[in-house]
């Protein structure tokens, strides 16, 4: 897609959401640039809410302005190699993605943060970096232990004295192997045996300590963290 029709496809895409949750947005901008994460190769930035914010009591429109931003060239790099790119929905996602931003700003909610600073843990993990070993707790809470990160999804579980557990995805009950480590806390990534997988998933498995070592562990980040991948199987 050229830049002309994604620029024109991404104003129709803007005009689609209602006015009333645009409120305190001033402008739509397209870059014909990638940007690209500040350290991270491969990594880019398709979107952006700037946002400036005048001292009031409360927040309102009136006090917090934005400019959402599109990167033409991410895009473009995101979509290279891939034939079924969708280009609107990735356009509307991003935009609504900022948009919430906004919003959020207004209302003081900080979710969007903390969801951003998550996935950032999360691609240090793939990197081989030292990470925060509960990131994943900043994302959407699902339940029975589940949490959502964009497209992951992570399941802790109280893997103490046990060397096996079951899971249930899209209604479908799985078994996994737990490995044998001595770490607190082991990222066993499920790489198999799963119908219709997300783009990644994740069990979170959290051993118990004495009580002194785990205050001495929070206090001072001295989590043992190890890394590992397993196969489901159907129960």
């Amino acid at each position: 897609m050229k830049f002309t029709e994604f620029e024109a496809l991404a104003r129709r895409e803007w005009e689609e959401i209602p006015p009333e949750f645009k409120g305190g947005v001033d402008a739509l901008v397209v870059e014909r640039e990638a940007k690209t994460h500040p350290s991270r190769a491969g990594i880019y930035t398709l979107g952006e809410c700037l946002t400036e914010t005048w001292p009031s009591d409360f927040g309102s429109p009136e006090t917090i302005r934005s400019a959402v931003v599109l990167y033409y060239g991410s895009f473009r790099r995101l979509a290279d190699g891939e034939s079924d790119f969708d280009w609107g929905a990735e356009i509307w996602e991003t935009l609504t993605h900022e948009l919430r931003h906004h919003l959020e700003s207004l209302a003081a909610d900080a979710y969007l943060e903390d969801l951003d600073a998550a996935v950032e843990e999360n691609f240090k993990r793939a990197d081989g970096e030292s990470f925060d070993p509960f990131f994943f707790r900043l994302g959407e809470r699902l339940g029975d232990g589940w949490y959502q990160l964009e497209d992951a999804f992570f399941l802790e579980v109280d893997a103490t004295d046990r060397d096996c557990a079951e899971f249930t995805w899209n209604g479908v009950r799985y078994h996994v192997d737990l490995p044998h480590v001595d770490e607190d806390v082991v990222f066993l990534d499920i790489e198999s045996g799963i119908d219709d997988p997300p783009t990644e998933l994740c069990l979170v498995l959290l051993r118990q300590r004495r009580l002194r070592a785990r205050v001495r562990a929070a206090l001072k980040g001295g989590w043992k963290v190890a890394e590992a991948v397993a196969a489901a199987e159907r129960v």
